[in-house]
């Protein structure tokens, strides 16, 4: 077994990555957008980090939570897109936060939770 398989093994999630796509509507040759599924049920991982930042001057230190996707490297997930990650059976919508980290094995997108298409 290669070295990424034996990661994989232990990726637990699956996921659905949604983009929102541009197109012009047919009767009222306007542009609009609509949401269309680019991946889905693509096994994946997430990851919870604590951050806490203390202050020098005995104020309240802010703590905060980043939270990590773990995905084969070939995945194209392009900016702005709406992540669905179902994981120990509790499914949540994420979007992600910028340029991945692209690895020979895996790729890690820092994710926060989606709101709404901007």
């Amino acid at each position: 077994m290669n070295h990424r398989k034996a990661l994989q093994m232990l990726w637990k999630g699956r996921c659905t990555i949604t983009i929102w796509e541009e197109y012009v509507d047919p009767v009222t040759k306007r542009t609009k957008f609509r949401e269309v599924v680019a991946v889905e049920d693509e096994p994946c991982k997430l990851s919870f980090e604590t951050v806490s930042a203390a202050s020098e001057h005995g104020e309240i230190a802010s703590v905060g939570q980043v939270v990590k996707l773990f995905l084969a490297p070939e995945i194209e997930v392009p900016p702005g897109s709406k992540i669905t990650v179902t994981q120990n059976g509790v499914t949540t919508d994420y979007a992600n936060s910028g340029q991945p980290a692209i690895y020979t094995n895996h790729q890690e997108i820092i994710l926060t939770l989606y709101e709404e298409w901007a």
